[in-house]
């Protein structure tokens, strides 16, 4: 009998809004969303009486407040988030030490070798993160992480699903393809305009076609449809990047203010480089201009950065060759390719 990993995918439900909802209990039942209520504020999380107005994260305040005039808006307490995650993720922890954080909120299982069946794991998780927070979670139990993922959505908010291995494929076929993760609006429409509406329809389309037309993703894609790409659930998943980022409350219309805002952003990333005791190899430049086009700028060197002189000196470099006629609403610098290796490994196993 083939063997499958019993894997896990947990998404703590409207998680920066439910904490909020959690330390007040006069927000119960109310349109919350935790962010800015500025003019150039963005929405970092929405409660789900918020999200019945059509309210998302990473959408405009300005646009929210349109969608619902008693909208209430609360300031991010990243510490108070953490906090909670840790207890969250020690919960976790009581079922299996293979645990790969994505975020704050949400992390794939791998449970394996676990005796206990995987769904019953996943609602015993649930019940006790609400008993011992009181916040609500919801779960995905698959073959691979993908799989588990794309199940997690299938009943949210504080609901589960488990596709069994036998299912799995009708399962992916039936999904449209802008639900498939990894899949955005931009390749979404280019994968229609394809035909290719479903998982099915891509399942179709050989391995040359799909390097062709989206490159690199291409293969990613045909694994995925063929549940080729097992990825294992990784307890010392590398940190990809380390990243800063600003919003300015005016536009910045000098290059001369710039350099000013890029310096500060620099010491910012230099200061968190430090403290994660990591250093990168490619410094990558964001800009968002005031009608919200945006651009990035990337260069890698052949050895590792260490300071904020030299990756101040990249940055100013692509400011010259960027266009500074339009104002700026943001800048952001990350640094990437850091200096971390990934050695885990681990077995498939057992029966759901």
């Amino acid at each position: 009998m083939e063997k499958y990993r019993k894997i896990i995918h947990v998404d703590m439900d409207a998680f920066y809004a439910s904490v909020e909802v959690l330390d007040n209990p006069e927000l119960i039942g109310k349109a919350v969303v935790v962010g800015s209520d500025s003019n150039r504020g963005v929405i970092a999380a929405a409660s789900y009486e918020a999200r019945k107005y059509g309210i998302r994260s990473a959408m405009a305040s300005v646009t929210a407040k349109k969608k619902c005039k008693s909208l209430i808006f609360i300031k991010p307490r990243m510490n108070r988030y953490r906090e909670v995650s840790k207890q969250i993720k020690n919960i976790f922890f009581e079922y299996t030490n293979l645990v790969e954080p994505l975020s704050l909120d949400e992390a794939y299982l791998d449970v394996s070798n676990h005796k206990i069946l995987a769904s019953d794991i996943a609602f015993l998780i649930r019940k006790k993160i609400f008993k011992n927070i009181g916040i609500t979670a919801s779960a995905g139990i698959s073959i691979n992480k993908f799989v588990a993922k794309m199940a997690t959505n299938c009943n949210k908010p504080n609901g589960q699903k488990t596709i069994h291995p036998l299912k799995v494929n009708t399962f992916i076929d039936s999904l449209p393809i802008d639900k498939f993760f990894g899949i955005g609006k931009v390749t979404a429409k280019k994968m229609r305009n394809f035909n290719i509406h479903t998982g099915s329809d891509l399942r179709k389309l050989d391995l040359p076609f799909l390097i062709k037309n989206f490159g690199k993703s291409g293969k990613k894609y045909f694994d995925v449809i063929r549940n080729n790409s097992i990825s294992p659930v990784n307890p010392n998943r590398i940190r990809k990047s380390i990243g800063v980022e600003h919003t300015f409350k005016q536009d910045l219309v000098s290059v001369d203010s710039m350099k000013v805002e890029l310096q500060k952003l620099c010491e910012e990333l230099e200061g968190r480089m430090k403290k994660k005791k990591k250093k990168g190899r490619t410094i990558t430049l964001k800009l968002k201009y005031s009608d919200f086009t945006q651009l990035t700028r990337s260069h890698t060197k052949n050895e590792y950065i260490k300071n904020q002189s030299e990756i101040i000196k990249i940055c100013k470099q692509f400011l010259y060759e960027l266009d500074l006629s339009k104002p700026v609403r943001l800048l952001g610098v990350s640094l990437s390719k850091l200096n971390l290796h990934n050695n885990y490994t681990n077995q498939i196993n057992l029966n759901f």
